[in-house]
C-alpha cells in the first residue's frame, strides 16, 4: 500500500473519538499524507473516562493525557474552534477568521450535556461534568459547601463521589425510582444507594426539578423540586443525558436528526464529509459508549485509506462500570420479558450480587454487582447463543465451572 499524497484530511474534534481515529490511521501505510486535527478545547487530547478519578484526587492531571499524535504530516491544533463549513469550496472557517481547505472532513465533535428546561438553569455555579474545565470548576468547590447533582446515572454518581471526597455535602436527584435504572435492576440499584448513603451522599429518587433560584450575584443559591421541597445549593452539576453536537452539520446543510446522519460507512450525504462518535447518527440511533465508537473507527479508517470497509453495525456491548469503587457489569435487558427465567445470587455481607435472565436455555441478560469477573464469559455465552444445558445450574455461582461443563459436553 502507498501513502495517499494528495488528500488533506481534517478532523474536527480532538476528543477520544478523533484521537482514536488518527492514531489508528497512523498505523496504516496508506493513510492520508496530511492530517490536521482541530480541537475546540485548549488542552490536548485526554481520556474523559478518567475525569472522575482525577476529580476524586486519585490521579494527577498529567495521567489523563492521551499519547501525542506525532508523525510526519500530522498537525494538532487545540483551541481552534470551527464555526462554518463551506461544502462548495471544501473550506472551513475558524473562529479566528482563518480559512482552511480540506479534501476529506471528519466531524467528531462529541456531545454536550442535556440541560433541563427550567428557570434558573443559566445561573452561575450551574454546570456539567464532561470536560477538564468542568473538573477544574468542581475541584474549586469549598469543603462543607452544598452540591446538588441532577442525574443518578454513571456520570452523576461519579461526580457525586468525587465531590464527597473533596469534603462537599452532596445530594443526588434521580428522576427515576432507582439509580442507574438503564443498567441495574431494583436489587442492585438498592444496594448501590445504601452504599452511597452510608458514605454520606443523600439520594433522592423520584425527584423532578422545578426551578433554580439565585443570589444577588447571579449564582445559584437553592433549587425547588416539583413536590415543593427546597434544597440549598452552592453548585449544581447537571448529569442527565447528552445531546449530540450536530450544529456544524446543520449549518453546512447536511441531514441532521438528533445527530449528523451517516450511512454504514459513516459518510454523510456529502461524499467528502463523515461523522464519527457521539455526534453521528446511524439508522436513527446515536451512541454514547466507547466500544461502539471504536467499532466506527475501524470502519472509517478503511474508508479513509481507500480500502473496502466492513460496514459499521452496532453490535451488542456490555456496560462495564466502576461507580464509587464498586464494580458493575451489565448487558441485555434490565427487566425480564414474559417467559424469561430469572436466576439470582445475593451475598449482602460481601457485596456480591448476580442476576441472570434466561430464555430458551440461553443467557439474554445479566447484572453483576461487586464481583464482576464472570461478566465477559457470560457475555460471550449470550452473544454466541450457547445452549446452557446441564451447565445452567452452575452459572449463578460462577462461570468457570459452568464453562468447564459445557466444554466437557462439547
Amino acid at each position: 500500500m502507498t501513502r495517499d499524497t494528495d488528500t488533506h484530511l481534517v478532523v474536527i474534534g480532538n476528543g477520544m473519538a478523533g484521537h482514536r481515529l488518527v492514531t489508528t490511521l497512523l498505523a496504516r501505510k496508506d493513510r492520508p499524507a496530511r492530517i490536521t486535527v482541530l480541537g475546540e478545547e485548549a488542552s490536548h487530547a485526554y481520556n474523559r473516562i478518567l475525569l472522575s478519578p482525577w476529580l476524586a484526587g486519585e490521579l494527577g492531571r498529567d495521567e489523563l493525557a492521551l499519547p501525542a499524535m506525532v508523525a510526519e504530516g500530522v498537525e494538532c491544533r487545540p483551541g481552534a474552534r470551527v464555526i462554518n463549513i463551506d461544502r462548495s469550496s471544501h473550506t472551513l472557517t475558524l473562529e479566528s477568521g482563518e480559512r482552511l481547505h480540506y479534501n476529506r472532513l471528519v466531524i467528531a465533535t462529541g456531545a454536550r450535556p442535556t440541560l433541563p428546561e427550567v428557570a434558573g438553569i443559566q445561573l452561575g455555579n450551574v454546570g456539567a461534568f464532561r470536560t477538564m474545565e468542568d473538573g477544574e470548576w468542581l475541584r474549586q468547590q469549598a469543603p462543607g459547601s452544598n452540591a446538588v447533582v441532577i442525574g443518578g446515572g454513571l456520570l452523576g454518581l461519579e461526580a457525586a463521589e468525587g465531590l464527597r471526597k473533596l469534603g462537599v455535602h452532596v445530594t443526588v436527584l434521580q428522576r427515576s425510582d432507582r439509580l442507574m435504572n438503564r443498567q441495574l435492576d431494583a436489587v442492585a440499584a438498592g444496594w448501590l444507594e445504601q452504599t452511597l448513603t452510608r458514605r454520606g451522599i443523600t439520594i433522592n429518587t423520584g425527584a423532578e426539578l422545578a426551578r433554580l433560584d439565585g443570589d444577588s450575584n447571579g449564582n445559584v443559591r437553592s433549587l425547588t423540586l416539583r413536590d415543593g421541597r427546597t434544597l440549598a445549593a452552592d453548585c449544581v452539576v447537571v448529569a442527565a443525558g447528552i445531546t449530540p453536537n450536530a450544529t456544524l452539520g446543520r449549518l453546512a446543510g447536511l441531514e441532521v436528526g438528533r445527530g449528523i446522519c451517516v450511512d454504514e460507512h459513516l459518510a454523510t450525504r456529502d461524499p467528502a464529509i463523515f461523522a464519527l462518535g457521539e455526534c453521528a447518527e446511524v439508522d436513527g440511533a446515536t451512541i454514547g459508549l466507547v466500544e461502539p465508537i471504536w467499532q466506527q473507527v475501524e470502519t472509517l479508517v478503511d474508508v479513509l485509506c481507500h480500502r473496502t470497509p466492513a460496514p459499521y453495525q452496532a453490535l451488542p456491548s456490555p456496560t462495564r462500570l466502576k461507580v464509587a469503587g464498586i464494580d458493575l457489569y451489565a448487558f441485555g435487558p434490565v427487566e425480564p420479558s414474559e417467559g424469561m427465567e430469572t436466576l439470582t445470587y445475593a451475598d449482602p455481607e460481601h457485596g456480591d450480587y448476580r442476576r441472570l435472565l434466561i430464555d430458551n436455555d440461553r443467557i439474554k441478560g445479566a447484572v453483576l454487582y461487586g464481583d464482576t469477573r464472570d461478566g465477559p464469559e457470560l457475555f460471550r455465552l449470550a452473544t454466541t447463543d450457547t445452549a446452557l444445558g446441564k451447565a445452567r445450574a452452575l452459572l449463578i455461582f460462577g462461570a468457570h465451572d459452568a464453562i468447564q461443563r459445557l466444554e466437557e459436553v462439547a
